[in-house]
């Protein structure tokens, strides 16, 4: 534990008071040492179950109070594998919501159980492993190619991993997967939440389940239904091994792991749902609220978690620790993250301590920190706000290389002409300088055209609308506005044409994300044009719908390896991935300088930037060495459904263009064909063409 003493962060200092250490279940010789907060309880009681029967307390043991809303109590009882339980009493009136009859989860608990939905006891764990020789691969930011996957999802349909395997941590780790993701040239996998979740009742009586699992039950305790059989049989300790042995496994193959967290809410929903830890505990400690009692929801999920209370700022930090620390995690996607950082006054400052001190920690230096930069309270979007040391999900990116590839394509065909020019598109294509401040540079920005909320990418491409019926709230859940072309039909369809468009689309898309500026993040499946038959909130469905397929048809194979042919473009060009944004009139090292061409090789004309019916560029980046070699690159961006004659441009120090990649091609081709400037380059409807300027 580092303390406030030793750091040179305010920030830290405030979030680490001392009086808040060591919470939870602490192991020693004599047993094990717990302590709780509750500043508002007047008792605090620890249960032991059998270790068999979850109905049965063998003990309870009151908790001693100490400074500071700490409750503490050392037993010879609290030993590795021990089941148990919190009561809390406290005094009535607005804003308490205390039983001593109800049972609660232990905030900090490592190991959650479960005899059936809100039966739920907390598990002491033996938190040792042996991590060997391995270490975080620490992979360079501007290498860093993300890959956001489902654990289950990910595994549960494939035939090259053992039945016993799927959809599971070990299955995730298994060679076969391995080798899809060295394969495709990934660099992190990015798992949607592992901490303990439940379903909402609402799911459970609609037959259907929180897949996504955006619903944590616990911060500390992984989600037990994603171990093996053999290790939920074996108990919490097993099943952190098995999360362990994924990380380290996936340490060994040189892949980081991400976990996407959500600390911005509970599964405890709004007033009158479950109450199964810190409701029960200090609701007004944890949770936004009025005066009065009522919940102040930036959410959307019935509760936000009050990270301008102590409590609730150390919390979040104490878990990410302890995932950073014992588990090895490499990095977190923070879910909602707007709502970590409000104020007391529910306001958002980008300097709130507890963003500042997990940017600021040395426990948490060496991990990558991407902020989900909106939440849905008052002053909720706040892309490019969050500070340094800080990423953040690019939605502005997201949205105009839609409209770019998409939206604006479907427009065109029925009023002749494109709603805007290329200008925007070009903006997000160079690292989105406009949103991200030049201190930060482009790698702030987490580069994105689907996510697991949302179309598919083979989807984003074959729907106009959203197919959500199965959700069980009559199409009405879902996002409305998605910026998706089905190009002629809508869904399944047998026209070749159309079918060839959509492929070429899907290429565009995948080519800008990953020759784009900034770092980017490929939606797991996508790379092989997956669908979710125009579910765009799949987030209830645990089935085939959801789960990947592994049988792939010949041009699902030809668009994987496209797009494992453009991240190795990107790691051998520097100048695709620059850290810095270049200035005007100086050398910036490990930039990129940016040159822009019309279609007949002249510099780009300031009216036509924003003039819909020139919607063709070349874009030149040249490489401030750093580290590596200079290198250039041109790419022809070509965003109308009528083909064009490119000029290659005449450049100082450039006496060829040899071919790297073109999204025309249904698969990619092997040969480099090598231009010289001045020569003409046949430019099929809406395409790109990539070079190396030499």
């Amino acid at each position: 534990m580092v303390s406030p003493t030793t750091t040179s962060s305010p920030a830290l200092a405030q979030v680490l008071d001392p009086a808040l250490d060591d919470l939870g279940v602490h192991l020693h010789e004599h047993g094990g040492t717990l302590r709780v907060f509750s500043h508002a309880a007047d008792a605090v009681d620890v249960v032991i179950f059998d270790a068999d029967d979850l109905d049965w307390a063998t003990a309870t043991l009151p908790l001693q109070r100490r400074e500071r809303g700490i409750w503490e109590i050392t037993s010879e009882l609290l030993v590795a594998g021990a089941r148990y339980a919190l009561r809390a009493s406290g005094p009535f009136g607005s804003g308490n919501i205390f039983n001593p009859q109800t049972l609660l989860l232990d905030p900090y608990a490592r190991g959650i159980v479960s005899g059936g939905f809100g039966d739920w006891r907390s598990v002491v764990v033996d938190r040792g492993f042996d991590w060997g020789d391995v270490r975080k691969p620490a992979v360079p930011l501007d290498r860093t190619v993300i890959y956001e996957a489902h654990v289950k999802g990910m595994t549960k349909r494939h035939p090259g991993v053992p039945a016993a395997l799927h959809g599971t941590y070990a299955g995730l780790a298994h060679p076969a997967m391995i080798e899809h993701f060295l394969d495709l040239g990934v660099t992190t996998i990015e798992l949607l939440p592992i901490h303990a979740f439940a379903s909402e009742p609402r799911l459970l009586q609609l037959g259907l389940d929180n897949y996504w699992g955006y619903n944590t039950l616990g911060f500390f305790a992984p989600h037990a239904a994603y171990a093996t059989d053999q290790a939920r049989r074996e108990g919490p300790d097993a099943v952190l091994r098995e999360v362990k042995g994924m990380v380290k496994l996936l340490h060994q193959a040189g892949l980081e792991v991400i976990l996407d967290v959500v600390y911005n809410h509970t599964a405890e929903e709004g007033i009158g749902g479950p109450r199964s830890s810190l409701r029960g505990l200090d609701n007004r400690a944890y949770y936004r609220q009025q005066d009065d009692g009522t919940y102040i929801d930036v959410t959307g999920c019935g509760n936000s978690v009050n990270t301008a209370t102590d409590a609730g700022a150390r919390l979040v930090l104490d878990s990410l620790r302890y995932w950073a620390r014992d588990v090895q995690i490499d990095g977190f996607r923070f879910d909602l993250a707007t709502t970590l950082g409000r104020d007391d006054q529910h306001r958002f400052t980008p300097d709130h301590p507890l963003l500042r001190a997990i940017a600021e920690d040395p426990e948490l230096a060496d991990t990558k920190k991407i902020a989900e930069p909106w939440d849905v309270g008052m002053g909720g979007w706040q892309t490019g706000n969050f500070g340094d040391g800080w990423h953040e999900w690019n939605d502005r990116y997201r949205d105009r290389v839609r409209n770019f590839w998409l939206s604006d394509v479907d427009y065109a065909r029925r009023a002749s002409t494109a709603p805007v020019g290329i200008g925007g598109f070009a903006t997000r294509l160079a690292g989105s300088s406009n949103t991200f401040s030049a201190e930060r540079g482009p790698l702030a920005s987490i580069n994105f055209v689907t996510a697991h909320d949302g179309f598919t990418l083979n989807d984003l491409v074959s729907y106009d609308v959203k197919h959500n019926l199965g959700n069980g709230e009559h199409n009405r859940d879902g996002a409305d506005t998605n910026r998706s072309f089905n190009h002629g039909a809508e869904g399944a369809t047998d026209d070749e044409r159309i079918l060839a468009t959509r492929r070429k689309a899907m290429r565009n898309l995948m080519g800008t994300l990953l020759l784009s500026a900034g770092i980017p993040m490929i939606t797991a499946g996508d790379e092989f044009g997956r669908t979710q038959r125009g579910n765009n909130n799949a987030y209830c469905h645990d089935s085939a719908l959801t789960w990947l397929s592994w049988e792939h048809r010949p041009w699902q194979r030809d668009l994987f390896a496209h797009v494992r042919r453009l991240i190795e473009l990107r790691a051998e060009n520097p100048a695709l991935r620059p850290i810095r944004f270049a200035r005007l009139d100086e050398e910036t090292p490990s930039a990129s300088v940016m040159e822009w061409y019309d279609e007949r090789g002249e510099t780009m004309s300031g009216e036509r930037w924003n003039d819909p019916a020139h919607r063709t560029l070349q874009y030149v980046a040249a490489s401030t060495p750093e580290f590596e070699e200079f290198n250039r690159i041109l790419l022809i961006v070509h965003g109308n459904e009528t083909p064009v004659d490119v000029r290659l441009p005449l450049i100082d120090g450039v006496s060829r263009y040899v071919s790297l990649w073109s999204s025309a091609e249904e698969s990619p081709s092997s040969e480099k064909p090598v231009l010289a400037p001045g020569d003409i380059v046949p430019t099929p409807p809406t395409s790109m063409h990539l070079f190396r300027a030499e």
